[in-house]
This record gives structure tokens, sequence and C-alpha cells, in this order.
């Protein structure tokens, strides 16, 4: 009797320790959060870097769901309609399949939305240089990209889209109104000289040198930035990149279909910005930012993220879709409680 109670208590012992040690070794949710989507299985009742993106990634599929980096119950019932709606599996688990769908879907929304009243007659048609053809509303190409930084220039704010829409149309109307010319909306070789007249003269006598002061970038009066005299090239590059959609409108999920669109939303317009920088291969949504480059202020470049919103200051001044007006750059700056702070490496 006494040989087995001696037993008893040494398999108990046995099972307390083991208990201790699984608690000890167990992978909490919390722990093992993974800071990309995808690296891990998402279940009810995790949390995370990941989490959060998911409720992005859901939100945007058209399944509203609070980011708030928690596996919750209606994040699982979002997860359970979307998997049900894209013949998957509806348990409710985030696996390698559910997170392929989630970004395709994404993906062919923003499309979508990037072709929005896109005419007919794709870039392609579209000249390199102002003036070697006729301009008229609906064309698209780089030749109207630039009649809308002229126009931009001569005081006539027009988003830089490469598509001839109706407020393209409607201020070179003004243009040649104000300069007496024939007031069609057709932007023939008399708009273009006058235009070139005006913009270029604006663009001489600007506000801002070739070069902003020492250590920080300053905005002119279009809305652009101007980069600081001793900022290293790929600072420079950002700074460039970022002018070329500054006023372009804001597009829920453009951007992400292609670096060419007809708008940005906050993480196509980082994203393009640090693109053109050759800083990212591919666009990230807001939070996927968190976990990209190196966790921090940068000297030069912070990005300020959570699982809703993206921003970016470069040489002192803010880069943001929210505020802007007319420009996502502004000099003034903003609370960063909420965002998780990082920077590209060695900026």
């Amino acid at each position: 009797m006494s040989l087995s109670s001696a037993s008893l208590r040494r398999r108990l012992r046995i099972a307390i320790c083991s208990a201790a040690l699984a608690t000890v070794l167990a992978p909490s949710s919390v722990a093992l959060a993974a800071r990309h989507l995808g690296e891990r299985a998402l279940h009810e009742g995790d949390r995370g870097q990941d989490v959060r993106v998911l409720q992005d990634y859901l939100t945007r599929d058209g399944y509203a769901t609070p980011v708030a980096g928690t596996f919750g119950p209606e994040t699982l019932a979002n997860v359970k309609h979307f998997q049900k709606a894209h013949h998957l599996t509806a348990d409710g688990v985030v696996g390698a399949g559910t997170v392929r769908a989630l970004r395709a879907v994404a993906a062919q929304h923003a499309q979508a939305e990037a072709q929005q009243g896109a005419p007919s007659g794709g870039a392609e048609a579209g000249a390199q240089h102002m003036g070697d053809r006729v301009l008229k509303k609906g064309m698209q190409g780089h030749d109207v990209r630039v009649l809308q930084d002229y126009l931009s220039r001569a005081g006539y704010p027009t988003p830089i889209v490469g598509v001839f829409g109706p407020q393209t149309f409607a201020n070179v109307k003004r243009f040649q109104k104000a300069h007496g010319l024939k007031a069609d909306g057709v932007v023939g070789g008399s708009t273009v000289q006058a235009l070139r007249g005006m913009g270029d003269s604006a663009g001489s006598s600007g506000p801002a040198p070739a070069d902003a002061p020492t250590g920080h970038a300053t905005v002119r009066s279009d809305g652009t930035a101007v980069a600081p005299a001793d900022a290293p090239q790929v600072v420079k590059a950002v700074i460039a990149a970022g002018n070329r959609i500054a006023t372009t409108p804001y597009l829920w999920g453009g951007g992400h279909a292609s670096w060419s669109a007809s708008g940005y939303d906050c993480s196509g317009s980082v994203s393009y910005a640090l693109h053109g920088a050759g800083l990212l291969s591919s666009p990230l949504v807001s939070g996927d930012f968190g976990s990209w480059g190196a966790t921090g202020r940068g000297r030069w470049i912070t990005i300020y993220s959570n699982g809703g919103h993206v921003f970016m200051t470069v040489a002192g001044i803010r880069f943001d879709t929210s505020g802007a007006n007319p420009s996502r750059w502004q000099t003034d700056m903003r609370s960063s409680d909420g965002y998780a702070i990082s920077h590209p490496t060695g900026l």
C-alpha cells in the first residue's frame, strides 16, 4: 500500500512539473505573434500585428472589421463570411489559402477602383511631349501629366494623374479664358505656348531654390516639396517621387494594384514615394509598415503606422493623405500616439 502511495505521489509530482514546464514553454499568441500576415495560422484569441493586417484586409475586401489587433468574435465571423463567399473551408482559421484569397481580392478591388472613370485608348496612345498632339477631354498619357503640371504651375491646381478628366478640362477652359484664347478645353498649339510661358515663368520665380536650406525640406506654394541641399540622394529621390503624386486624389486601394493609378490611399502614397527611391519593390498596406525597415525614428525618414493609417516625415516635413489640402506634403506635424514608428534602414 505504501509502495502504491509513493508511486502515486511520484506520478503526481511528475504531472505537476510537466504542467509547469508546459506552461513555461507553451507558445502564447502574444509571444509568437508574427509580424507579417501569413507567417502563422491565425485563430480566434490570437493577437498581434498580423491580426491587425488581417483586419485591414477584411475591411478592404468588404467585411468591415475594427483594426484592433485582437482576433475576437467579430473578426472570426467576418473571416468565416469571407471564406464561405470564396469557397474556402469556413472554419475561421486564417491559413495560407485564406491569406492568398484576401490579398487577391484586395488587389482586384484596388484595380477596379483605379480603372473607374479611365477612358478607352490607354496610355500607350499618349505622346511623350506636350504639343506633339492636340489634347482633348478623355485622352491620357505622359503629355497629359505634363499639361496638368503646367496648369498647376500657372495657378490652376490640377491633380497630375495622366488622364484628361473633368477637372483638367475645366481648368484648361479657365486658363484659356483668362489668357484671351478660345475657351473650348482643347489644348492646341496656342494653348501649349501660353502654358509654357506661364508655367516656365512660375517655375523660375517660385518661392524655393533648387535645394532648400541645409537639413530641412520646404514646401512650395504648388504643394511640391524641395529637398535640403545636404540630403542623401535617396532622400531626394523619395521627395521627387512624392512630388509626382502630391496633389493626386485620395483613392481607397489606389497604388496597390499598379504603381500608376488615378489616386492613392495612405499606404499606396507612402509605398509609391519609397518605391520611387528604390526602397520598396511592392506596395505595403498600412499595418505592414510597422514591421518594415528598422525600429524607431530615422534621421531623414520616419514612418508612422498602425492597422488603419500610415504617414511619414521626410527631412522634417510630413507626407500624409490625412490633412492634405491641397498636397500630401505638409509642414505641420501630428501626434504619433497609437502608431508604430520605423524608418528605412540607414536613413
